[in-house]
């Protein structure tokens, strides 16, 4: 994990909703960016606290930083989408959380998502022509929505960096602090075969 302040100056969102998210992929990655030097909020539907999971246990409880109705993505640089089977299902019935996604992604910011958030993606419509990775059973979801899901550690194409599961969470840390780095510079290139 980086501790040279490579993500000094870099503001980062990480949106959930307000139960279902799987912790460690709220935790590990929130570290990993505030570890390396950016500022990073959690930022949810409803003010007050967010209900994390391991799996389908309930855990801990984390407070909101900001609610979806007081940010904008003109805010930030890059976005983390923390996945939990329930937390991206219940963001993606939330317009301003679909918007609030899509933007990021039309604008050319890095996005992180891990597990299940690619639905997140899948919604806002923004995977036409991409390669990406995720948990298994959001394959036809993504081809549906115009993507190719392969099977790998970790998959960056262009802004979009994304990883299979917690097993990942390593490799998915080291991208995202890459390519949070480059906070809104990514080529458009695909490390993903």
């Amino acid at each position: 994990m980086s501790t040279d302040n490579t993500l000094t100056g870099v503001r980062v969102a990480v949106l959930v909703a307000n139960e279902g998210i799987e912790q460690v992929e709220l935790t590990d990655p929130l570290e990993a960016v505030r570890t390396a030097g950016a500022e990073a909020h959690i930022v949810a539907p409803e003010a007050g606290e967010v209900q994390a999971m391991n799996h389908l246990s309930a855990a801990d409880r984390f407070p909101v930083d900001r609610t979806l109705d007081e940010v904008t993505p003109d805010q930030y640089d890059a976005l983390l989408l923390p996945g939990g089977v329930a937390n991206p299902d219940r963001l993606r019935t939330d317009p301003r959380a679909v918007d609030f996604v899509r933007r990021f992604v039309r604008d050319g910011k890095p996005v992180g998502a891990i597990c299940h958030a690619p639905w997140m993606l899948v919604e806002a419509g923004v995977l036409e022509g991409r390669t990406i990775t995720s948990w298994p059973s959001l394959a036809t979801d993504i081809e549906n929505a115009g993507g190719t899901r392969v099977d790998r550690e970790v998959c960056t194409d262009g802004n979009l960096v994304s990883s299979r599961s917690p097993e990942d969470l390593p490799a998915f840390n080291d991208a995202v602090v890459r390519l949070f780095a480059s906070a809104g510079s990514a080529a458009s290139q695909c490390d993903c075969q």
